[in-house]
This record gives C-alpha cells, structure tokens and sequence, in this order.
C-alpha cells in the first residue's frame, strides 16, 4: 500500500511517500481502505519531537481517518464489509496510523460515520471531538447554566468544545483573533468573543461574568494562557488544560481559590492500552455522530489537500493561527 513515512525526527520534509506491504486484520480487527486522514497539531509535534515509540522508525503518523472496511478479522460482530467508518486509533509511533491507503482498528474502537457527512468532515471530527468530551464533560462535569471560557474558539478542539457546551446547556465565552474568526465562533454558539490581540482577556471575561468568574475554564493554548485561566475561574471551579503547564507558572491563585484543575490528554488510553477507556472514546465518537446526523453538531474542515501534500499540511498548523482542521485526501 501507499503510505507517508515518517523517515526520522525533524521538519515536516521527513515526511516521504513509501510502499509498504497491505496490513491484515486479526482476530476482532477491520482493515479500512482510508478515504481521508484527519491532521492535528499532535501530528506534528510526534514528528519534531519524537513519538510515543521512538525505536520504532520509519513510523506512519496521523490517528484520525474515515473510510470503508474492505476485510474483516475473525470474531468481528460490529460491523461488515463495505460498512463505512470513523475512528480514532494508531498513528503514535506503535501501531500505524492513516497516512496510507489501508488501516488496521480494533472493532470496539470505529463508529459508524455519520450519514451524509462526508469522509473529509469524518476524518476531521474523531480527536477534536473526544478531547472537547473529555474535557468538559468527563472532567469538569458541565451542568446546564454553567460559564464556560473556551480558549481559542475558532480552533480545531474549540469550536467543536463551543458546540458541546452549548448542547450541554452552558453559556460560553471565548478567544479568538480577527473579525472573521469571532463572526464563526459566534455562529457556533459563543456569547462573547474576544480579540485577544486588542482586548484585555481577564477584564472581558470578569466583566461578561460579572466579576463572579467563569465556572469552567478550557485552555487549548498553555503557556500564559493556564495563568489567565485561573484569573478568571470563581471559587471551586475547574479548569482544564491540554497542555503542559511551564514551569513558571504560579498556583496560588488556584491554591487560594480551591479550583480543581485538571488534564486532557485522550491519547493515553491507547498509548497504555486502556480498552474500558478507548470504548468510551468510541462511544463518545457515536454520540456526537447522532448530534452531527441530526444538524447538531458540525466540524470545519479548512484545507484539503492531496495525500502528498502531508508535509505541506503540517507546515500550515505550525504556521499557527488555524481556523478549523485540515485533511489529507487519500485518494488525490
């Protein structure tokens, strides 16, 4: 099969077209035929960095793909030959992800795609989808009423996190930079936008909640961001980060305030093997795939390129400033 070789570590060049023999399912695995791969800035940081299995090289990268199972292993119950699917799996270093014609998934860990959303906006939705669950549903217990701050809001986690917060029934306030972000964030639901570039964050966000704070705090940036995050959050409220704090950051405010503050990284469960944990990311996965079939829930792909194109791809989400997601065809 076709597939994009992560040959070492470093700039988006070691990405290089390779052909490697077509996988086979085991028992309880579907080898899809991938239709399009989601890219996400995790991509990007396995490829300059190193991945989860760093002995493992040349590796295939990207965890999000959609398509149609082409061979099912012996066992599998769930689904059939010619089923159309979504999923989040692979893609780290071990197993090998959808920079390639084929993947090999566990039946337990692929959900239905949505009918009538397309294999581009599938592959677009599986780990932005479930990090923005994971978030606020599984950490921070979002209630409806609650205030919700979403950093970064035009982004690929943050629009998705603006749309589940307003199902859940909270009020949202959010970030973003320029005019033509803050006009998508609020057709998606946000209250409030601010331009982090001319605005005082921490004074809109206490002013649009009048000075009590939010009660749930989502930080998809880090850095200073964290801080700020605490700034704003009320007394035994939560915040949730995606990111690694800097070591710089100060915690008294969280101390003094009894916040709760938590983390989101929804690729451990498949990293350590957490099959209860990967099933409830399924889950999650089929549930907003029932919100995308009734209007509900959308994801904005921004760019779509041709599978070559997978290095140009990953210069685009570090160029920054990213406005929904981008996604390899693998048919191009």
């Amino acid at each position: 099969m076709r597939c994009m070789h992560m040959t070492a570590v470093g700039a988006p060049d070691v990405l290089q077209p390779a052909i490697v023999p077509d996988p086979q399912p085991g028992p309880g695995e579907i080898r899809v035929r991938i239709k399009a791969a989601g890219v996400n800035p995790v991509d990007t940081k396995l490829r300059a960095r190193g991945t989860y299995f760093p002995d493992r090289v040349p590796a295939i990268l990207g965890c999000d793909g959609s398509g149609v199972i082409d061979q099912i292993g012996p066992g599998v119950t769930r689904f059939q030959s010619g089923d159309d699917v979504f999923f989040c799996s692979g893609g780290i270093g071990g197993v090998p992800g959808c920079y390639a014609q084929f993947a090999v998934v566990h039946e337990q860990y692929a959900a239905r795609k949505p009918q009538g959303m397309s294999f581009h906006t599938a592959a677009a939705l599986p780990l932005v989808l479930i990090t923005a669950w994971e978030a606020l549903h599984d950490r921070a217990q979002i209630q409806t009423g609650d205030e919700v701050l979403i950093h970064a809001g035009a982004g690929g986690v943050g629009h998705v996190a603006i749309q589940l917060a307003r199902l859940a029934g909270a009020r949202v306030i959010t970030t973003v930079s320029g005019d033509a972000r803050a006009k998508f964030a609020r057709d998606l639901g946000a209250e409030r936008c601010i331009d982090r570039q001319s605005e005082d964050v921490v004074a809109a966000v206490l002013d649009w909640s009048n000075d009590g704070g939010v009660r749930i705090a989502f930080d998809t940036v880090g850095g200073s961001t964290l801080a700020r995050c605490f700034d704003v959050t009320r007394y035994a409220g939560d915040v949730v980060t995606l990111l690694q704090p800097d070591a710089s950051i100060d915690w008294k405010v969280a101390r003094n305030r009894n916040l709760r503050v938590s983390f989101v990284l929804m690729l451990t469960p498949m990293f350590q093997n957490l099959h209860a944990a990967r099933v409830h990311q399924r889950e999650i996965l089929e549930k907003g795939a029932q919100w995308v079939e009734q209007g509900k829930l959308r994801v904005h792909v921004s760019h779509v390129l041709p599978f070559a194109e997978a290095a140009q791809a990953h210069r685009l989400i570090e160029a920054g400033h990213m406005h929904g997601k981008i996604v390899l065809d693998m048919e191009l």
